[in-house]
C-alpha cells in the first residue's frame, strides 16, 4: 500500500502542536555545562526501562546509552552510565514495532556517545494515528521524559540538554519524525533523520534542524517521489541518501551490501549536529557514496 500525503491547512504551529512543549534549559532540565567534544571511542551499551504515558497512551521505552566497558555485545541491563555528558538521539520503531525491533540501529547511536530512547508506540498498527499526530504527540513526550531524567537518579548529569535533540525513525516511525518538523513541530529537535517516510506537511518555521533522509528508490510502501517533494520542501541543512533499486527496508539490515552506509551517515549526522563535529559533516558524503546509493545535500 502507498502511503498518501495528509495535507494540513490553515493551522498555526501551536494548535497543530496540541500540547505544551518545554524549552531545553528551560528550568526544568539542569543545564548541563560546556558544550561536549564528540567522543573519540565507540562504548558498550546500557539499558533501562521506562512505563511512561501521555495520557490513555502507554509509552513503554528503553533508553539505550554508553556505559563502560568493551564495547559489542548486548546491552547491559541497568548499567552504570559512562563518564561523560550525553545528547539525545531518539529512534522510533516502524508498524507492528517495539523498542527492540531496530537493533541495529538503536545499539549503533548509543554505542557512538548518545542517549537512545526507543519507545514502544501503543497502536502500532495504526496509521491513522500517526496522520493524526498522535504519534509525533508521543515522541516529544518521550524526550520530554528523557530529558528529565538528567535532574536524578542514574542519568543526573550525563544528559545534554543544551545541544538540542536528535529523532530517527523508519516507515510509519519515519513519517511521525516528518511530523515533528512540519504539523507538530518540536523546536528542541537540532538532528532528525526520517527513513522511509512520506511527506506530512509543511515546514514549520520555528523548527530548526538538519534534516537526513534515507530512502529505497523502489519502495513498494511509502512513496519515494513524496519523500523526494519532503526534502525539497525543507531548508538546508538537509541530505538524501538513496538507496538505489532498494525496497522499504532492506538497507537498515547488516548483511545488506548497502548497509553500512545508512549506518555510518545516521550516526555522523548525529554527530555533527549534536556534538558540531565538523570532521563527521565533513565524512558524510564518503559515508554515503558508493555503488548502490545516490548521496545529495545542501549543508549550509
Amino acid at each position: 500500500m502507498s502511503l498518501k500525503r495528509r495535507t494540513f491547512l490553515g493551522l498555526t504551529a501551536a494548535a497543530t502542536a496540541g500540547l505544551s512543549v518545554p524549552l531545553l534549559d528551560s528550568g526544568l532540565y539542569p543545564a548541563s555545562g560546556a558544550e561536549q567534544a564528540a567522543p573519540a571511542q565507540q562504548f558498550a551499551i546500557g539499558v533501562r526501562q521506562f512505563n511512561w504515558s501521555r495520557g490513555s497512551r502507554s509509552l513503554f521505552t528503553k533508553v539505550f546509552y554508553p556505559t563502560p566497558g568493551a564495547p559489542g555485545g548486548a546491552p547491559v541491563p541497568d548499567a552504570p552510565l559512562a563518564d561523560g555528558v550525553f545528547p539525545v538521539a531518539e529512534w522510533n520503531h516502524g508498524a507492528y514495532g517495539n523498542s527492540d525491533s531496530y537493533a541495529s540501529q538503536t545499539h549503533a547511536i548509543a554505542s557512538a556517545g548518545f542517549i537512545c530512547p526507543a519507545p514502544s508506540i501503543s497502536d502500532n498498527t495504526n496509521i491513522g494515528s500517526v496522520y493524526g499526530g498522535e504519534w509525533s504527540k508521543d515522541v516529544s513526550e518521550v524526550l520530554t521524559r528523557t530529558l528529565a531524567l538528567n535532574q536524578s537518579g542514574p542519568f543526573a548529569g550525563h544528559i545534554d540538554t543544551a545541544a538540542g535533540v536528535g529523532v530517527s525513525g523508519h516507515s510509519m516511525g519515519g513519517m511521525t519524525i516528518h511530523g515533528l518538523l512540519t504539523a507538530w513541530p518540536d523546536e528542541r529537535i537540532v538532528a532528525a533523520v526520517p527513513v522511509a517516510c512520506v511527506d506530512m506537511g509543511t515546514p514549520a518555521a520555528s523548527v530548526h534542524a538538519g534534516t537526513l533522509f534515507i530512502h529505497g528508490d523502489k519502495d513498494p510502501t511509502c512513496d519515494y517521489a513524496l519523500a523526494r517533494r519532503a526534502y525539497a520542501e525543507l531548508p538546508a541543512p538537509k541530505a538524501f541518501l538513496t538507496h538505489l533499486g532498494a525496497d522499504h527496508a532492506s538497507y537498515l539490515n547488516p548483511g545488506f551490501p548497502t548497509f553500512d552506509r545508512t549506518q555510518n551517515t545516521l550516526v555522523d549526522w548525529f554527530r555533527w549536529r549534536l556534538y558540531d563535529d565538523t570532521a563527521a559533516r565533513d565524512r558524510l558524503a564518503a559515508d554515503a557514496t558508493g555503488d548502490g546509493t545516490r548521496w545529495e545535500a545542501a549543508l549550509s
